[in-house]
């Protein structure tokens, strides 16, 4: 009881206030369930899908994995700060909370860029239908670099975020609690002036490694592996117009990802910029505005990856709706029949054709080995 006491209620009585907290909590709503149901279908579609196990799919299964988690467990721990003023788990939320983000946006950063590499060494690999088949030492190889360098760089959050208690501007109102960057002065002295070094150069570290390192990077070297593609297809040296458009369309759709990505963490760089230049001339509620809009732009880039995802790859569209589809009892039915093996001959076919995949021609044969749900 006296734990509710210290809460207030963000949605009675009815005010302006409270019109903005059901708004907040509707598009919360919203971005939560497309955020996990979408990145929950990447990431088995492509762990139960044999022909779908690629380097490639690896990345993207691995970028699904924590947009889930932000998607997860940031988005309710941030909406419930936002609408109550109060840190659901306290000082432990107020440092995890950013840290999580941040390690994300390392994430998403070297998987673009791993992304761009495989797409492009594809591209000069002229002499081979299919991107180069890689064993499970090397695929984890390279999500261990991705994960244990998008975990070091953001280690910092952890030091700067303290809880700090505000004054309520009306009396009756209970105080609130506010995530400040704030570097404590019981650190020992050698982390206290690294954290110091790390909170002037922030700003610009942000802007450097986490907007223009993965948009510069990928469009340049989008454009290079496009002009490949386009080599290869005026020479006839890739197979089939039917690969080379795959591989057009892998191209394409890191691009779409990559602007996603950079449109969804400009208002972040803004925010920063704001808080380090502007924020004297600017009031305290316009400041929070810029945070939640960034704040929700970051969800909303980790529920419309996966969609976007489905829209433009051909194959991880085909294996969705083929997972869709045995949850149907029709579907179950038809499956035993001779049309829905031809359906499957067709949908592993494209898949062989696809540049996800790591399956050489010779293997068609095993066909009944890949699980399509």
């Amino acid at each position: 009881t006296g734990r509710r006491a210290r809460l207030r209620n963000p949605f009675y009585p009815l005010t302006e206030e409270s019109y903005g907290a059901y708004a907040v909590m509707c598009l919360s709503v919203v971005i939560f369930g497309i955020g996990i149901m979408g990145n929950m279908a990447v990431m088995c579609i492509v762990c139960h899908n044999y022909y779908m196990r690629s380097i490639s799919n690896s990345l993207l299964a691995n970028l699904a994995f924590w947009d889930f988690l932000i998607v997860f467990f940031c988005l309710p721990l941030v909406i419930f700060q936002e609408l109550t003023k109060k840190w659901l788990l306290e000082d432990f939320s107020c440092k995890i909370v950013p840290y999580i983000e941040v390690a994300s946006l390392g994430v998403t950063t070297f998987t673009l860029c791993a992304l761009c590499i495989d797409r492009f060494r594809a591209a000069t690999n002229v002499q081979m239908y299919y991107e180069m088949i890689e064993n499970c030492t090397s695929t984890t190889a390279k999500l261990a670099v991705i994960w244990v360098g998008a975990l070091l760089l953001a280690l910092p959050e952890v030091v700067l975020r303290q809880l700090a208690k505000e004054d309520p501007e009306y009396s009756g109102i209970p105080p609130g609690e506010r995530c400040v960057v704030k570097i404590s002065t019981a650190l020992p002295d050698t982390i206290y002036v690294l954290a110091l070094t790390y909170d002037g150069a922030r700003l610009w570290w942000y802007f450097g490694c986490y907007f223009c390192l993965p948009t510069l990077f990928t469009i340049t070297c989008s454009l290079v592996t496009a002009r490949k593609i386009r080599r290869a297809e005026k020479a006839c040296t890739r197979g089939n117009k039917r690969q080379i458009q795959l591989e057009s369309q892998m191209n394409c759709t890191v691009v779409a990802l990559t602007i996603l990505y950079g449109f969804c963490i400009i208002p972040e760089n803004i925010c920063n910029i704001v808080t380090a230049y502007m924020s004297t001339g600017v009031s305290r509620q316009t400041m929070d505005l810029l945070h939640l809009i960034s704040q929700f732009l970051l969800f909303f880039k980790s529920c419309v990856t996966p969609v976007l995802l489905f829209c433009l790859c051909k194959p991880f569209s085909r294996a969705f709706m083929e997972c869709c589809c045995c949850c149907c009892d029709e579907c179950i039915q038809k499956s035993s029949t001779v049309t829905s093996d031809d359906n499957d001959n067709e949908y592993t076919t494209e898949l062989e054709l696809s540049p996800f995949s790591t399956i050489r021609r010779e293997m068609s044969t095993f066909a009944s080995v890949g699980t399509h749900c």
